[in-house]
């Protein structure tokens, strides 16, 4: 009975136990790891990376794939950037940022439920359309230049001493848990992902949870794209690009921890973490780039084969 449940701890929290140590060895051995300065830095680029991760943790949830959402983040970054240069008030551009992730999110769920294409397929054209469309904006040329202290205060300033981005990742954490956890539209998209067939016999609106989980999916990544461009002060038509496998790879960890084989928020989270400190502690050992690489590669392919089965239903439908 004890050995049983000693490998239930183990199956539910050995890969968070996993981060620490990793988290305590580069505190240990990475030359200036440990200085306020960089653990800020990794919080704030953590950020980024967990709000996007967020949103495809809710589309997965629902079990569908959001392949979409690196470009419509680029694409709304883009819009955003294009209606400040033009001097539109920082909440206008915000404002139409985030309208960019409303469309896409809603084309991609009708796709899905109406026209009853894959969301791979769908999210994948939708994607191509975004980067398309982000490229014809800018002709391949990035918006840089003095961006107003309104807008990139969203991201570079702080708030009680705590930074902005830190906050605004919390905010992000706080809703998709509370959405999942003690939201009847949560229990409802959990039960869709779980089992479709047998949650639209139960009554519930099984296409509906599923346009949800994809909007939400695009509007959070529209949330990221102002935050990037806010901190950066540019916006480019692929400054969203290199998130888009770390995302991936965010939710597919966050699978092996705290409710194995399926999608949560705090396993998303943390692993976002693990994976930016990971990223951190590389460059600080002095490794070559490609080991970030080779490493994200070997984490996901460990965390598609610790939560095979459900990898399976969610991108082939079996």
């Amino acid at each position: 009975m004890e050995g049983l449940q000693l490998r239930e701890l183990i199956g539910r929290y050995g890969t968070a136990i996993a981060g620490l140590a990793l988290i305590l060895f580069f505190l240990v051995f990475a030359p200036n790891f440990a200085t306020a300065i960089n653990i800020v830095n990794v919080l704030k680029d953590t950020s980024f990376l967990a709000i996007l991760a967020l949103g495809f943790t809710l589309a997965f949830t629902v079990a569908e794939l959001d392949l979409s959402v690196a470009e419509v983040a680029s694409l709304a970054a883009v819009v955003c950037g294009w209606l400040v240069h033009l001097h539109y008030p920082p909440a206008a551009a915000v404002a139409a940022a985030l309208a960019v992730g409303l469309v896409f999110g809603t084309l991609n769920g009708f796709g899905v439920t109406r026209l009853r294409i894959p969301s791979l397929i769908m999210t994948l054209s939708t994607g191509a359309i975004a980067r398309g469309c982000a490229f014809m904006i800018t002709q391949g040329v990035a918006f840089t230049g003095r961006w107003p202290v309104q807008f990139t205060g969203l991201a570079r300033g702080s708030s009680f001493g705590v930074p902005n981005l830190v906050l605004w990742l919390a905010g992000a954490t706080l809703f998709a848990w509370g959405l999942v956890k003690w939201t009847r539209t949560g229990a409802h998209m959990v039960a869709t992902g779980e089992a479709d067939e047998a949650a639209r016999l139960a009554g519930i609106g099984t296409a509906r949870m599923k346009r949800i989980g994809l909007l939400l999916a695009s509007v959070l990544a529209s949330v990221m794209a102002v935050l990037l461009a806010a901190n950066l002060s540019s916006a480019a038509p692929n400054m969203a690009g290199d998130y888009l496998l770390y995302a991936i790879a965010a939710v597919l960890l966050g699978m092996t921890m705290f409710e194995p084989g399926k999608p949560n928020v705090p396993g998303t989270v943390f692993a976002a973490l693990v994976l930016k400190v990971l990223g951190n502690g590389l460059v600080l050992l002095g490794a070559a780039y490609y080991v970030q690489d080779i490493m994200l590669g070997a984490i996901m392919i460990g965390s598609v084969a610790f939560s095979a089965s459900a990898i399976r239903k969610v991108a082939f439908k079996v």
